[in-house]
Parts: structure tokens; sequence; C-alpha cells
């Protein structure tokens, strides 16, 4: 097989217990910011519009309506800041540091006042327990900035893998992106049918939320900061009779009964010859796993990504 891995891709090494603690200050952080876009923005297919992407300097947010103005977000993790611009050439700076979630909120709601800009939010945060009010939460205080420069490494190359993998899907498809509410990246796939409601259960968070996110049948796969490096997951809702059984591709992936996915420790695909194309392998057999015994149709569903660069060499060679 030939190498995917462009050669100057690094894969970095960060261990999760070395800066859990940046990883959950971090998180409602982004919750806050999350919830910026929840209020200023409609709803999109599964919350999409709520979602952060990878961008060259961190995480940004997409495009906020705000009183006939635009407002964007960015987490900066070059400069460690949060950069915020409107339409109206207005813009603000909010340093990342050392600093509790508190104390982040209220300076944040001073730099929105500044730029007349007025959203209402609900200040606690989702999907995790304690839901402490960012008001008042004084738990969450650390930031690393190295650390954080080395998770953001990771979701660079982790996001590009991800666009390639997304390429070859001609059906319904997320984009690659970050969910605030359980802090992972990731792509869903949707069959084009209907699925039965979710029963949710995520904690501090309405069952309702989870029935919209999974409305439609779907395989799914992504990455989360935990374990020994980091995990990469994938399941099916509603997973098809079997799925669970199915090869899952690299020898270090298996299905974990407690997460009801199957899961690929971080630090196998960064450890590997071709960290590419391990991660595509585990993102291929599990999609193919749910689609096959599901039934999807992946003769009208299935792209060669590669597509483009076959025409394009036609089309260089047609003119020699």
């Amino acid at each position: 097989m030939a190498r995917l891995t462009p050669a100057g891709a690094t894969w970095p090494e960060l261990s999760v217990d070395s800066w859990s603690d940046t990883r959950d200050t971090l998180h409602m952080w982004l919750q806050i910011v999350g919830k910026l876009q929840l209020s200023g923005t409609a709803l999109v297919n599964h919350w999409w519009n709520v979602t952060s992407r990878v961008s060259a300097r961190g995480l940004r947010t997409g495009a906020i309506p705000v009183d006939g103005r635009v407002l964007d977000l960015e987490f900066d993790f070059v400069d460690h800041e949060l950069t915020l611009r409107t339409s109206d050439g207005g813009g603000a700076h909010l340093a990342l540091r050392p600093r509790t979630v508190a104390d982040f909120y209220a300076e944040l709601r001073d730099v929105l006042d500044s730029l007349n800009v007025a959203v209402d939010i609900e200040a606690s945060p989702n999907e995790v327990d304690p839901a402490i009010p960012f008001a008042r939460d004084t738990t969450h205080g650390s930031y690393d900035a190295e650390a954080v420069g080395l998770f953001w490494q990771q979701l660079v190359q982790i996001d590009r893998v991800f666009q390639l993998w997304r390429a070859g899907f001609a059906g319904k498809s997320s984009p690659v992106h970050v969910f605030w509410g359980s802090f992972d990246l990731a792509c869903t796939r949707f069959s084009g049918r209907s699925a039965p409601p979710h029963p949710g259960g995520a904690p501090n968070c309405a069952d309702w939320v989870m029935e919209e996110a999974y409305s439609r049948e779907c395989a799914s796969a992504g990455f989360w900061p935990g374990g020994a490096e980091g995990m990469f997951y994938a399941y099916s809702y509603p997973a098809p009779g079997g799925y669970s059984t199915r090869p899952a591709g690299p020898a270090a992936a298996h299905w974990d009964d407690s997460l009801g996915e199957f899961v690929l420790p971080y630090e196998s695909v960064r450890r590997s010859a071709d960290p590419d194309a391990t991660l595509l392998e585990f993102l291929d057999t599990t999609y193919a796993a749910a689609a096959d015994l599901a039934h999807w149709d992946r003769e009208l569903l299935d792209l060669n990504p590669h597509r483009l660069d076959r025409r394009l060499h036609l089309d260089d060679t047609s003119r020699l």
C-alpha cells in the first residue's frame, strides 16, 4: 500500500493525565462559546449549527447573526486568546490563561457588551455531571498553553484524515466538526432513512436534544481526548444486529461493551508506520460494518475520495 501520511505530518504525543485539568477547563470555555452559537443561530440538522471547526489557529465558530450583523469567535491556540470579530469592523481579544470559568465567563460578557452584542444563553453546561453554572464555577481554572497547543495539533492531523474520509461519501454527511457538549471531533454519515426515537440519557441534557441529534439512521466516528492519549470511536444508530462482532480494522481496535462503540487508542495510530492509513482503515471498516448489516445502498452512496486526483491526471496526460 502506498504511504498516505504526508512526510511533514506530525502526530503529537500528549498524555491525557498530563493535561486533564486544563482539558476540563477548556471544555467549559468551549461550552460557553457554543451556547452563544446555540442562542444566535437557526437549528440545522442534528445541531450542526452549534459546532466549531478546526482552523489554522485553533477552533472557530461559524457566523452568528446578531442584530443585523454577524459575530464569529475563534480560540487561537497560537497566541492563546479568544478572538471576537463582528461584521461592522468590531473586534476584541480575551486572554486564554490560568483563570476560572467564572472569571472567563464574566470577562466574555463584558467584551460582548463592549461590542454591543446581546445574546442570552443558558448559563450552565450540558452533558457533564456535575453541571456547575458558569458564573459560579471556580473549580475549573487550569490552562497549560503547551498542552493545548499539542491537543490542537492532534486535531489538525485528525481533521485532515477525517476530511479525506468524508470525501468518500456521496450521501448526507455532517461536516468534520467539534461538539462542545461531549468535547469530541466527529463526522457522521447517514443512510437517508429515519431512525427510532433516541432514548436520551446524557447527563444534564434534555432527551429531545438527543432525539434531534439521532433522528436519522447513521454511522458516526470521532475522536475524544480521553483514555491514555485520546481515543477514536465509531458507532451506529440504530446498531444493526451483529454490528459489535464485525471486524474493526487495525489490530488495536476493539468493541467496548461499556461504551457500546468500537474504539481505537490514539497512541496506536500515532505509533503506526502510517498513521493516516491506520485511522482510515478503522473509519472504513466500522462504516462498512454498519452499512452492510443495515443494507445501505453503498453502490449509490460510496465514492472514490481520490476521483479528482485521477481526473486531473487524465487531463494533464491529454495535453501532452
